[in-house]
């Protein structure tokens, strides 16, 4: 709880085993109210610390895609009375204490929305982020900071705080279940004219870090291409994007289980409706 605000932490899950303890090892529990892991039918243990970590822990039925994944993150801290939601990568590639001045911006009014950059300072390359995704990164993020009339130093970052009712407005469910996701739902926020803050963080990237292949990486970039593009169409009037419209917004189906930390493991899933 930070100014009278509920705080939860959603950690967006697949195959996160090794990293997920030093990951939560470092989230502020003094004023994080809440963590919710939701697992994307990973091959690994990740449920299991999970529930050995006595984290609030959603398991999808299949593997779904990280966009989709999100989805259940954002409808679950919404459902458990969140003020503030902060998304953090359980693959320990951002820091969790960079969460105390995260929320704060949105806490005390400053912000509605607040990412953690790579990009300022010399946190990318320092961290060992590949050339070729360093190069990609400035090369969207000024195609994007045009056609959208903004400016951020990256839109391609995994850490995230939003006030409550930015999840609450936002049509997430025309979303892609893809990694594009992440992209769409900032391009969004600016749709919508929501206030937006940076703050620098280091990032890691280790062996045991998650990361999306060169091919998945062209992929999300003609992805990203193709959002600026709507958008700019979307509010020139030209075409009707549904992800920038309202219209779009619609209750999401359930297709995941609780897993109840507090039971023995056979009798720990209870079916969504």
């Amino acid at each position: 709880m930070l100014n009278g605000k509920k705080i939860v932490v959603v950690m967006p899950s697949y195959n996160a085993a090794k990293t997920l303890m030093q990951t939560v090892a470092d989230v502020p529990r003094d004023i994080v109210d809440e963590i919710l892991l939701v697992d994307d039918a990973s091959s690994d243990e990740t449920v299991q610390v999970a529930v050995e970590l006595g984290l609030t822990t959603f398991l999808h039925e299949q593997n779904y895609g990280y966009g989709r994944n999100q989805k259940t993150c954002y409808r679950e801290a919404l459902n458990r009375g969140a003020d503030i939601v902060i998304m953090v990568h359980p693959d320990y590639q951002y820091s969790p204490q960079l969460i105390v001045p995260m929320a704060g911006m949105i806490a005390y009014g400053e912000y509605d929305v607040v990412i953690g950059s790579r990009i300022l300072g010399k946190g990318a390359l320092a961290g060992g982020m590949p050339v070729y995704k360093y190069v990609a990164n400035r090369g969207l993020t000024l195609f994007q900071n045009i056609l959208l009339n903004f400016k951020l130093s990256e839109y391609h970052t995994g850490f995230r705080a939003f006030r409550r009712e930015v999840i609450e407005t936002l049509p997430l469910e025309a979303n892609s279940d893809d990694f594009v996701f992440d992209n769409q739902m900032l391009a969004q926020v600016v749709h919508f004219g929501f206030r937006v803050g940076e703050i620098s963080t280091p990032t890691r990237y280790v062996p045991e870090s998650s990361s999306i292949n060169f091919g998945r990486s062209i992929r999300y970039g003609f992805g990203v291409v193709g959002t600026s593009i709507r958008y700019r169409l979307h509010r020139m009037g030209v075409v009707k994007a549904t992800i920038f419209s309202t219209d779009s917004m619609k209750a999401l189906p359930e297709y995941y289980q609780q897993i109840d930390t507090k039971v023995p493991r056979a009798n720990q899933t209870e079916e969504g409706a």
